[in-house]
């Protein structure tokens, strides 16, 4: 298989079975089927909304084997940004307490 992806449009029959709107244009072997409902717009309303396109990305993606980052990368990044932020602040107040006049002329003035 060639990597190549394809995304068509259908029917899935109460049998199972699949009706494609057209043809895929693909060698014939195997191949991998990510079935995705498609809301039905409204006669004459063919705008698709942000959940079809986000469905479509999702699909293409699946079809294609990626899997997203899981929540332990997820929660790993946060928490290198988090200290990543902490170090800069922390930097941030070593120099304003360097910037700080001290009183001028101590007590005798």
């Amino acid at each position: 298989m060639s990597g190549e992806t394809v995304v068509v449009t259908g029917t899935l029959r109460a049998d199972g079975t699949l009706d494609l709107d057209e043809r895929p244009g693909l060698a014939p072997g195997p191949v991998r089927v990510v079935i995705a409902p498609v809301s039905s717009a409204s006669p004459g309303h063919s705008r698709r909304t942000i959940l079809d396109v986000l469905g479509e990305i999702q699909s293409r993606q699946a079809a294609r084997g990626f899997h997203g980052r899981s929540v332990e990368e997820m929660e790993a990044d946060e928490a290198q940004r988090r200290s990543e932020d902490e170090e800069y602040e922390e930097r941030w107040r070593t120099i304003w307490t360097q910037t700080i006049p001290s009183p001028p002329g101590g007590p005798d003035g």
